[in-house]
């Protein structure tokens, strides 16, 4: 059985040795430091988001991470699903689906108008999961600007 525990600080260690080993499979840089420093803002402050990890019977499998963002044009709050990261040894086995369904229902309940993601081009089992799930590829190109 999938179930779901809201982070608490005092898992911050535990989500940031995922985190590090999401970021690997993409060679994406991490500053631990710093990531435990902004699960501190954001674990404290309700209007930024929800994380959530992710249990397969009473094992730790992963985590989930759910961003907020206000949008005129989608008529109010939109979210970024920003991370989700099924540890190896689970993946195949349905838990990404599910949590794709907890995420849209919690989205809901939160009064999320819009669900945004990204996805690498390389990954093309994450891509059929969201696609399977009703996600759309989105007609616009993502830009960024960094500080």
């Amino acid at each position: 059985m999938i179930h779901y525990k809201n982070l608490e600080t005092s898992q911050i260690e535990i989500i940031t040795q995922m985190m590090q080993d999401f970021y690997a499979i993409d060679n994406y840089p991490i500053d631990v430091e710093v990531s435990k420093k902004l699960f501190q803002e954001f674990i404290t402050n309700e209007h930024l988001g929800r994380a959530w990890l992710i249990f397969s019977e009473e094992e730790l499998v992963g985590y989930v991470i759910l961003t907020f963002v206000f949008s005129f044009e989608y008529g109010g709050k939109i979210a970024f699903l920003d991370e989700l990261y099924i540890k190896e040894i689970a993946r195949g086995k349905g838990i990404g689906n599910t949590t794709i369904q907890f995420i849209k229902e919690q989205a809901k309940q939160l009064n999320v108008k819009l669900l945004y993601l990204e996805v690498e081009n390389h990954n093309e089992n994450a891509q059929k999961l969201y696609l399977a799930n009703d996600f759309e590829v989105h007609n616009r190109k993502l830009l960024k600007f960094k500080f």
